[in-house]
């Protein structure tokens, strides 16, 4: 009978590109960048290296549909490589297809890495949809933008739950505010500056009644990790990160078809939050829970999230705002490195950046953003609309 990952895999290397407007390399040089960087934090040589997952999004702007390029950028020793995607999972995937294998016992030690180009594209945000999905995606959705779906979904969270426009934009403010004041701390964000909630409830309105300050940026960054077969991680090192749970769930249609759903949650999000605590052992995620990283593509999207993960009470993520609860020294801190809304979303690094966060955290490495004592840390991407997709969830500890 299947028994799930839980304890049998550790993160033994992580590394991390900053992110941003990086004009001065192209994807191989970042991840070399972060290869270098995991491959140092790991104490290993290429050669202990035995299989690679290459997580890339974009093939126009990056480096084609097969592991090749990860092969040839690292000079990886005629290993297996295998290139994946997954919308905005993509990184998260690629560690999930690392870890799988040594649970597996297929291999002992294995890489995985992300990395996108998307500054390269010339787009403001991501680049047009039916490059993803092709051109049948023009006659499905005709109109959408990424933006516009996720207003649909904080305006219906406001009806629901009573919240006037000024009380829902104030909740929504207080969540990117959080996130800059983090992003602040971290010299490998994007984003480097404090904003305050009446900042960004003054600045330009991208999709009522998300602003400026409520949507996160575009950027170029790469991100890796070496994992290896729990029982053998000390060998490496003293302080390695065990794997807890790893679980994905994709919409099934029922969203967008029926009318069971009301728009104002992720249903995807709250069936694989389920079964990742379920793998994980965890039964009372807000008691348990040290810190995570989410899916901030939206201010919106955070909120949801808080509640989708079963930490806050439906309707009430607002109030845990106000009382501090997810503020970087709250009871469960959310975005401890500033987030998407500070990194940007170079798709194919953002699920691996989001767990180099939790790795130095746990080992107490993450100089003035270090949370006192996290013992378990959970990881969250959200790839798609509201109504129709893609959910990951990691969670490790030590």
């Amino acid at each position: 009978m299947a028994e799930g990952i839980c304890d049998k895999v550790a993160i033994i290397g992580m590394g991390c590109t900053r992110f941003g407007e990086r004009w001065d390399a192209g994807p191989e040089d970042l991840m070399i960048e972060a290869f270098v960087e995991a491959l140092h934090d790991a104490g290993l040589e290429k050669k202990d290296i035995q299989a690679a997952w290459f997580g890339s999004c974009f093939d126009e702007v990056n480096v084609g549909k097969s592991g090749v390029p990860l092969s040839l950028a690292l000079k990886l020793p005629f290993i297996p490589v295998t290139r994946v995607e997954n919308f905005c999972a993509t990184g998260a995937e690629a560690l999930r297809g690392a870890v799988y294998a040594v649970a597996a016992g297929a291999y002992d030690v294995c890489l995985a890495l992300g990395v996108e180009k998307l500054k390269d594209t010339g787009y403001g945000g991501l680049p047009e949809f039916s490059q993803v999905l092709g051109t049948r995606n023009r006659l499905i959705f005709p109109n959408i933008t990424a933006p516009g779906g996720f207003a649909m979904m904080a305006t219906r969270y406001f009806a629901k739950y009573g919240l006037s426009a000024d009380e829902g934009k104030e909740i929504l403010a207080m969540v990117s505010a959080k996130s800059h004041a983090n992003g602040a701390k971290n010299p490998k964000a994007h984003l480097r500056r404090e904003v305050t909630v009446d900042q960004i409830k003054k600045a330009p309105m991208i999709a009522w009644p998300l602003g400026l300050f409520d949507c996160c940026g575009v950027s170029d960054g790469a991100a890796a990790a070496i994992v290896c077969r729990a029982d053998m991680a000390k060998q490496f090192r003293k302080d390695p990160v065990r794997v807890k749970a790893m679980q994905i769930a994709l919409s099934s249609g029922e969203e967008l078809y029926t009318s069971h759903w009301d728009g104002t949650y992720v249903k995807s999000a709250v069936e694989c939050a389920a079964r990742a605590y379920k793998e994980a052992g965890i039964n009372n995620p807000r008691q348990e829970i040290s810190m995570m990283e989410v899916h901030d593509c939206f201010s919106i999207t955070e909120l949801v999230t808080y509640e989708d993960l079963g930490i806050s009470e439906r309707g009430k993520a607002g109030n845990d705002l106000r009382d501090g609860f997810y503020n970087l020294h709250g009871k469960i801190p959310c975005q401890p490195d500033g987030g998407l809304k500070c990194f940007g979303h170079p798709i194919g690094a953002s699920g691996l950046r989001m767990m180099y966060e939790m790795y130095k955290q746990l080992q107490g490495k993450a100089g003035d953003r270090q949370i006192k004592d996290p013992t378990i840390g959970l990881t969250h991407n959200m790839g798609g609309f509201p109504s129709m997709n893609l959910i990951s969830i990691n969670i490790v500890g030590l």
